[in-house]
């Protein structure tokens, strides 16, 4: 969840790591710092965003050519200045930060206690870094071993970047379970979460594999495994733009990531969907499409937003595919001892390709014989390399924490794949086919046209800003994007949301509604269409108040709802990709006039790498 940073070569490290602390903020905001070497540690932190710390060190000595930093979403410890990283030995001669979670710091401290060692914070990391001293110590060795050392008693996942007063020089790094890429200079060398503070500087970057070490010098990186054993680095190119991850003139990342859909969906769509040919080219699909259309059954395993792409998918598989489709949280499947055999088929949904949960859950998946195909945004990331097959999603960088274009970019690339199992198993016959690759292929466009409707859910939002609760209703493909939209409302405006599915409304959260209960009906023309408008009358006749997303021209729920949100008709299996984007907007508009900060939502983090 953590964002790291660091830096070594000739230039001054302090504005390297603060900028790249900023961009990488989304990860965490509980609080930050950073810890410069030149001839002496020093270590800088503060409880509060990146801001906060900048402004406590302006006057400070902050000159020095190697330095890291660390924003943090909290753990093991309530956000403070004592629990901030970096952290220091008890020695005062190493300095440490990490992202993840050290398990079995409970029993480390105790032996450490026994030993003397006072502790000045409640996290793990001062655990293990203090650990990781007393090895040095006791084992008379150099920082590098005492570290491959400790990493073999450590249960739990990380990525640790270590500093030491007596070796100026070096970077030590190490990863399990947690992202981390190197980037290589010309006589420098970038350490981060994502690539996201490094694309200014270097294209070519490598990214460490679980089980790693780097020993990183300006001008040198080596790279050991636990046994000490030296690897060769694979360096590969960044496929990314500078601009991409700056907010190009939008007040926030969020709206201007809602704004980006059309395009972001057209990239994804791009060189893979091609209408005239009547075809859709996949490479991870068609090299094993045979495992695909003889799945016994699929598995969507995801977590948050990503899960609701799995349960639209579902819809769509079974609907073309005629594929029984389970959908699970990966914080439970991995827990639960799923029957898992050979022949199932295991989607792994991710937008940042490093979800813990979901890694977690694949890998025990594919022990059992399972197929795993990653659905995943971020190139390089550990879900891409742990599936068997893939695809990217090509929705560019996310940097505002409620996801908005890795969703519809996820839809996209999953309504293709089973467009093309479809196809080629024999089950969707060609004027469906051929129907469904041009609704797909006029999606950017249309979710163009429902982008222009933002002034007036603008004003809907201004509206009912101050209601206490919000019921999101939806039925068929609809319903996973009731249960989207208020993940969203929840995530970025504070005020409690509930989806459900419009039937079983009767079935209890009717007994909420009230004349101050707004109920959002994600109503789209569909097979459903007339049993929602049936709905709809039911609340009305309870006095509540009625929210609808509509398609354009429906004449029937516009003189039946207070409020509508029009988006353009469309085919109901790839209308989710059009109905979400008023479920965003109307909870970005909520969250502004509410004067909430949108992008960074209290107690969240983007990348969920911790249990």
């Amino acid at each position: 969840m953590c964002g790291i940073v660091a830096y070594i070569g000739p230039r001054e490290a302090y504005p390297i790591v603060l900028k790249g602390l900023k961009r990488l903020e989304y990860r965490g905001y509980d609080s930050s710092g950073v810890a410069l070497l030149n001839k002496g540690l020093k270590v800088y932190k503060k409880k509060g965003k990146v801001a906060e710390l900048e402004d406590s060190l302006i006057g400070k000595d902050l000159h020095a050519n190697t330095g890291m930093g660390h924003t943090r979403w909290a753990t093991h410890g309530e956000p403070s200045d004592r629990n901030a990283h970096p952290h220091t030995s008890a020695n005062g001669k190493l300095a440490m930060i990490h992202n993840g979670i050290i398990e079995n710091y409970t029993q480390l401290k105790q032996e450490l206690t026994k030993k003397g060692y006072k502790f000045h914070s409640d996290t793990d990391t001062e655990v293990l870094l203090n650990f990781i001293q007393d090895i040095q110590e006791h084992n008379e060795c150099g920082l590098e071993e005492a570290l491959r050392i400790a990493l073999k008693r450590v249960v739990g996942a990380y990525v640790i970047i270590l500093l030491d007063h007596d070796n100026p020089d070096t970077i030590i790094a190490a990863r399990k379970g947690s992202p981390l890429v190197i980037g290589v200079g010309k006589g420098e060398h970038f350490l981060a979460s994502d690539a996201s503070p490094i694309i200014e500087y270097t294209k070519e970057v490598v990214y460490v594999n679980d089980y790693e070490l780097a020993i990183i010098k300006a001008d040198e990186l080596v790279l050991k495994n636990l046994g000490n054993e030296k690897l060769t680095p694979f360096i590969q190119k960044l496929d990314l733009e500078l601009a991409a991850i700056e907010k190009g003139g939008y007040d926030h990342f969020m709206l201007k990531e809602i704004f980006e859909q059309p395009a972001t969906i057209f990239d994804c769509l791009r060189g893979r969907l091609d209408v005239a040919a009547g075809t859709i080219t996949m490479a991870g699909v068609q090299k094993n499409i045979e495992k695909l259309t003889s799945a016994n059954r699929i598995v969507m395993v995801a977590c948050g937003t990503s899960w609701h792409a799995g349960l639209v998918a579902e819809y769509v598989f079974e609907e073309l595919c005629r594929i029984p489709v389970e959908v699970e949280y990966a914080s439970e499947f991995r827990y639960r001892n799923p029957v898992v055999r050979e022949g199932d088929v295991i989607f792994a949904i991710s937008q940042s390709g490093e979800t813990a949960d979901t890694i977690v859950a694949i890998e025990k998946a594919k022990e059992n014989g399972a197929f795993i195909f990653g659905v995943v945004n971020v190139v390089g990331s550990s879900i891409a390399r742990v599936s068997h097959a893939g695809a990217y999603t090509h929705a560019g960088p996310e940097i505002g924490v409620a996801s908005t274009k890795a969703f519809t970019a996820q839809l996209a690339v999953l309504i293709m794949i089973a467009l093309k199992i479809a196809w080629e198993k024999g089950t969707i016959d060609q004027q469906r086919y051929n129907h469904l690759l041009q609704e797909l292929h006029e999606i950017p466009e249309k979710v163009a046209e429902a982008l222009r409707h933002d002034d007036e859910i603008k004003r809907i939002a201004n509206k009912y800003k101050d209601a206490q609760d919000f019921l999101y209703l939806g039925r068929g493909y609809n319903f996973p994007i009731a249960l989207e939209g208020a993940l969203k409302m929840k995530e970025i405006s504070y005020i409690h949301a509930e989806g459900y599915p419009a039937a079983e409304m009767k079935h209890g959260p009717i007994a909420l509604v009230d004349k101050d209960l707004p109920v959002v009906f994600v109503a789209t023309k569909d097979s459903y269409h007339e049993k929602i408008i049936s709905n709809i009358q039911e609340i009305k006749a309870r006095k509540g108040m009625v929210l609808a997303v509509i398609s354009e021209g429906d004449e029937t729920i516009t003189g039946m709802a207070d409020d509508i949100m029009i988006v353009p008709e469309a085919d109901e299996l790839v209308a989710p990709l059009l109905s979400v984007i008023p479920m965003q907007l109307l909870s970005y508009h909520v969250g502004i006039a509410k004067n909430l900060d949108v992008d960074k939502p209290r107690n969240l983090a983007k990348s969920v790498t911790v249990e």
